[in-house]
């Protein structure tokens, strides 16, 4: 086997699993021979990032005092890891083309995909994997402090003061109003009653919206957003034991594998079999059939994505590059009374059903 270096791909943006099929049928115009393309394995390492933020409040000096309640005292950006997703995917690999030769005057065709992989043969039923389910990026919502409802809970002497602290304290007693105005419609003993049960609940929402409002003026506001960044590993015929998939910055997030500022988010990969070819009665290795159809017999590797000893992801996957290629006899498929067909895998190239039509 080949000595390779790892070679790890990054993308900034999620990879497309759409799939488009095209048909080749064997004819006199090609001369009964189709080509197509067996696939390379590479593995996508999908990262989902939280990013938290935390903003003091303007009283956040007075937030023990008046309710009690330690702040948020700095203002803070922090990136965190929330999930790790993979997923294995064929990509082209132009040293990888066969040609398959037919029995003339035959009409055998087989599905390729985008890639020109090989998906079926003498047969149009093939049903594409489902896309993995991926995280998808949220942005940041509102906090309370930029809601309407902060502007409401603002009295006018508030804003009429230039001290801090006598503003601190006027919002605290609007905080002891509003809840004893709530309890007071809770219990029925509010002067002024809802008239009904909707309209009890608009003003308990209003009332506890603006609570919260002028408690964050005190305590602090946390925001948060994810970020989801795919990043893509191929490995090699030599499967290395650790590497770096990806980095995460506290500060600036998912980066790239070469940015050093992130830490580092390790794939750990280690063979489980490699593919072997198919021996005969005698226990010899059969020879690859003259004009033959190729496929592969995949090798397969666990996979185990930690970042800080934390494990993320731990599976199993098939590999292409584990394994060995192998054909199928062509007559098969040309035999007038039973033509046989073929379903491929179209991320390892191995055979996943085989049977006569």
């Amino acid at each position: 086997m080949r000595t390779l270096a790892a070679i790890v791909l990054t993308s900034a943006s999620l990879i497309s699993y759409g799939q488009t099929t095209q048909k080749l049928t064997a004819s006199k115009l090609n001369e009964y021979g189709l080509i197509y393309t067996l696939p390379t394995t590479v593995i996508d390492v999908t990262v989902e990032a939280k990013k938290t933020v935390k903003i003091p409040g303007e009283f956040y000096k007075y937030s023990t005092k008046y309710l009690g309640i330690q702040p948020i005292t700095e203002r803070s950006e922090e990136w965190s890891l929330e999930s790790v997703t993979v997923n294995p995917r064929g990509i082209a690999n132009e040293e990888e083309k066969y040609l398959v030769q037919f029995k003339n005057g035959s009409t055998p065709y087989m599905l390729l995909d985008n890639n020109d992989f090989p998906l079926t043969v003498n047969s149009e039923t093939y049903t594409p994997p489902a896309a993995p389910n991926l995280p998808v990026s949220v942005a940041a919502q509102p906090t309370i402090l930029q809601t309407p409802y902060a502007a409401q809970a603002i009295t006018e002497e508030m804003l009429q003061s230039t001290s801090s602290a006598k503003r601190a304290e006027l919002a605290a007693q609007k905080i002891y109003e509003l809840r004893q105005s709530r309890n007071d419609i809770i219990s029925g003993k509010a002067d002024q009653m809802p008239t009904d049960g909707e309209s009890m609940r608009l003003v308990l929402n209003n009332l506890e919206q603006q609570e919260a409002a002028l408690t964050a003026m005190f305590t602090g506001t946390t925001q948060t957003s994810t970020s989801v960044r795919t990043y893509t590993v191929k490995p090699t015929e030599e499967i290395q034991s650790k590497q770096v998939a990806a980095r995460l910055s506290i500060t600036d997030g998912p980066v790239d594998v070469s940015d050093l500022s992130g830490d580092p988010i390790y794939i750990e990969m280690k063979v489980t079999s490699k593919g072997e070819l198919p021996k005969n009665e005698k226990g010899e290795e059969k020879k690859f059939p003259k004009g033959g159809l190729a496929y592969r017999i995949p090798g397969s590797i666990d996979v185990n994505v930690t970042m800080r000893g934390q494990n993320f992801y731990r599976g199993n996957m098939d590999i292409a590059q584990l394994g060995v290629v192998f054909g199928l006899d062509p007559a098969l498929f040309t035999d007038k009374k039973a033509p046989a067909y073929v379903i491929f895998d179209g991320t390892t190239g191995a055979i996943m059903e085989i049977g006569t039509k």
